[in-house]
């Protein structure tokens, strides 16, 4: 995959929440996000920092490379998908997703349901591929097609 350029804007290609931990993630086109709450409808609704995770799409294209196999966005069980990175980790960079801002929290290590779901080695292809774990700093729509950006 070629890298952007520098002023390409990487956008939300997908949208995904859970209702509840190890449910199905279900795709939607947007999901309204809750200032110091997280996503509705999402299982992390309600926790004090984990509010939503971002990866990026050219991430997922090199870690399929690595595993051999295609890695759907909604396998990773991650919110936000974005284009393109790359996605910030160090913790109090700020981000935007459309007119809703966000702070990075940490990285978001693949964690072991990724072998269950997507397959034997999947974990060790994702690492340092699998996004960041943010907090919701402002109310709003997060929509597909919105722009992200990195603020600070």
């Amino acid at each position: 995959m070629t890298a952007p350029a520098p002023n390409d804007s990487s956008t939300v290609v997908a949208i995904h929440i859970a209702p509840a931990t190890r449910l199905a993630m279900k795709s939607v086109t947007s999901v309204e996000a809750e200032a110091g709450k997280g996503l509705v409808g999402d299982r992390y609704h309600g926790a004090k920092h984990r509010h939503v995770t971002i990866q990026a799409a050219d991430d997922l294209a090199e870690a399929a490379r690595v595993f051999g196999s295609d890695i759907p966005p909604s396998t990773t069980r991650r919110n936000i998908t974005v284009s393109h990175g790359p996605i910030p980790t160090t913790p109090g960079t700020r981000l935007s997703i459309g007119d809703v801002e966000l702070e990075v929290v940490r990285v978001a290590a693949p964690c072991k349901l990724l072998e269950d779901e997507i397959g034997p080695g999947a974990k060790a292809a994702l690492r340092r591929r699998a996004g960041t774990v943010c907090r919701l700093l402002s109310s709003g729509r997060i929509d597909v097609g919105n722009e992200f950006a990195v603020l600070a």
